[in-house]
Order: structure tokens, then C-alpha cells, then sequence
């Protein structure tokens, strides 16, 4: 069993490596993410409006948050959104996104 004393600074990834250890929950949570995001994406509802963010608006104050399609780009690895876009419309070609990130991207 690692033993980590409290007053040490590490990080997350250090301890994992020096425990030998997987994120899986991670990749469990963006595998998800994933899979219904390309279920709503197909969909093309409110849902796709609101994901796309093709709603008008005043955007609020403040630092500009990440937005959930950013997030599952940089995971999946894809270089734009009209590709990332253009794989959720086509339900094998998403799924193999899907698979190959969840065994090789990043959580």
C-alpha cells in the first residue's frame, strides 16, 4: 500500500503513477458524456441548439466558461468542431471516436 505523508505536494498524476494506477473513472465519465452527446446532437432539438450555442443571448459577466463541446474536442482529440460534429451525425464513425479515446485519450 502507497503510503503519501500529508505535508508532501503531489499531484494527482504522480501518486497514480507511483500506485500504478488508472484514472477509469474518468474515462467512465467522459464515455458517457460522449455517448449522450452524440445521442442529443442527432437528435437536432432543443438540446442540439443549446450545445451548439446557437441561442441568442447576453452572455454574462465574467471569465468565459469552458463549454462541454472544448472539453470532449481536446479528449477525443479532434482538431475542429465541424469534425467532432460531423462524426456525432454518423453513429459508427462516433462510436469509434468514442472507443479509441477511451483507450488512449487523456482524462
Amino acid at each position: 500500500m502507497l503510503r503519501i505523508s500529508w505535508t508532501e505536494k503531489k499531484s494527482n498524476e504522480t501518486v497514480s503513477i507511483e500506485a500504478n494506477s488508472r484514472r477509469s473513472l474518468i474515462k467512465t465519465i467522459r464515455t458517457c458524456q460522449a455517448t449522450f452527446l452524440g445521442h442529443v446532437m442527432r437528435r437536432e432539438k432543443l438540446e442540439h441548439l443549446i450545445t451548439t450555442g446557437k441561442l441568442d443571448g447576453k452572455r454574462g459577466r465574467g471569465k468565459q466558461r469552458e463549454k462541454v463541446m472544448d472539453g470532449l474536442k481536446r479528449w477525443l482529440g479532434s482538431g475542429s468542431s465541424t469534425e467532432t460534429m460531423t462524426a456525432m451525425g454518423h453513429r459508427e464513425l462516433w462510436r469509434n471516436m468514442i472507443a479509441d479515446a477511451s483507450k488512449h485519450g487523456t482524462g
